[in-house]
């Protein structure tokens, strides 16, 4: 029950007061009329009564007034919450999708925990090896051995080919106390160019622990131990002109080149010692990077494919004076059996002609005597054709061109203007 329904309920119980006190007021005064011996009490309980009904009209006058503001206040109420019902299904809306986005907030949350846990012991896994490959580069032996490998691998991307164009570790005079290049490239004519890859890391590996230390000491700690690592490519670098690797092993040009297995190598020595590389060429050694010395390596290449082309143009240009003068044999050859067979053509029709000018008309008097048993003799006609005379110049041998007047038109005509071709090609 609200309290709209509370205050009828008591109007209406003061309403039933006020008619019963009216009534009783009523009934005083119709007994007062007969019984006038109890007026002056009479008068006073109807002035009280009439008090009592002033109060209860003031008081329902009040509560009319109530009941009028709390039903205009609820009208009130009422109109507000409808007009915000749009507005109460928005926020429910907008609580569940707060929900929705929570839950995928969480689910996301999850997975960026394990993928951050994934990145870790990868990012562990990686200090592990990038240390040990770290001590495997600091090990001479090593260094050495990963140098080769990467010559190698530059070399075959060149397409260089093994024991063809380049040979590795070879003792340049074949005793023990030679020097021994790494790589030595053949070069199209018998010339060679030799190739070292012992390189001193030690200095530049000591940079690269200190190269996430952004400090101030951190940082000139690094460029001294960068230095240093130009300081010591130099010393090797004169270590390598001394050696005079190319009077050891013969017919290369007064150069030897010095690998670097990495582009780093070579950039943070030249940023340190801007004049290394000039120091380098007055001492006959070449610094080369992995794409410098790819680079060189597939110049050679060329230079071999273009060798290999000038010998097969060599050996086609004497298979094909070769192929001529087989022609001319060949040719020989058929002039002859032509010959042969224009003889036996000849000695054919000679006897053709025997046979019909002398045996045939004799055998035919003697089938005469006696025509019942003797059948016609069959006619055999002479060859008319004739082999064809070859003309070619080609296909004529020495002899054969001397009589036909065509000497000199085979070897003028062909070989001699197949080799300016092949001249001009290679």
């Amino acid at each position: 029950m609200d309290g709209t329904q509370i205050l009828v309920v008591v109007l209406v119980a003061l309403l039933a007061l006020v008619v019963g006190a009216l009534a009783g007021a009523v009934w005083e005064r119709r007994r007062a009329a007969h019984d006038g011996a109890g007026l002056p009490a009479l008068q006073s309980r109807l002035a009280s009564a009439e008090a009592q009904l002033a109060a209860a009209s003031a008081e329902r006058d009040l509560l009319a007034r109530q009941n009028a503001a709390l039903t205009s206040l609820d009208e009130q109420e009422n109109t507000v919450l409808h007009a915000l019902a749009p507005v109460a299904e928005k926020l429910g809306a907008v609580q569940r999708q707060v929900a929705l986005l929570e839950r995928d907030r969480v689910e996301q949350y999850g997975q960026i925990a394990q993928q951050l846990q994934a990145a870790r012991e990868s990012d562990a896994a990686l200090l592990t090896t990038a240390h040990a490959l770290t001590a495997a580069l600091a090990n001479n032996a090593s260094r050495g051995t990963w140098g080769e490998v990467q010559l190698r691998r530059v070399v075959e991307a060149a397409g260089m080919l093994e024991r063809v164009d380049f040979t590795e570790q070879v003792s340049a005079n074949g005793e023990a106390g030679g020097v021994r290049p790494d790589l030595v490239v053949s070069l199209p004519g018998g010339k060679r160019i030799v190739v070292d890859s012992k390189v001193p890391l030690g200095a530049y590996l000591k940079a690269q622990e200190h190269a996430q230390d952004a400090s101030p000491a951190g940082t000139a700690l690094r460029e001294r131990h960068l230095a240093e690592h130009a300081k010591a490519l130099r010393a090797h670098v004169d270590a390598l002109g001394s050696k005079k690797y190319w009077e050891a092993v013969g017919a290369s040009p007064e150069l030897v080149v010095c690998f670097l297995p990495a582009e780093s190598f070579l950039a943070e020595a030249l940023r340190t010692d801007a004049g290394l590389l000039d120091h380098a060429f007055a001492r006959n050694v070449a610094l080369a990077s992995p794409a410098t010395l790819m680079a060189l390596l597939k110049g050679v290449a060329f230079g071999w494919r273009q060798e290999l082309l000038t010998e097969n143009a060599r050996e086609l240009f004497e298979l094909s004076q070769q192929l001529y003068g087989r022609l001319g044999t060949m040719g020989g050859h058929v002039a002859k059996l032509g010959a042969s067979l224009k003889t036996s053509v000849e000695r054919y029709n000679s006897f053709v002609g025997t046979l019909e000018s002398r045996v045939l008309p004799t055998a035919r008097r003697i089938g005469a005597l006696d025509p019942a048993s003797a059948d016609a003799l069959p006619e055999v006609p002479p060859l008319e054709s004739t082999p064809r005379v070859l003309s070619a110049g080609e296909l004529l041998d020495e002899q054969q061109l001397r009589d036909s007047g065509l000497a000199g038109r085979r070897l003028s005509g062909g070989v001699e203007g197949l080799d300016g071709e092949l001249r001009d090609s290679a």
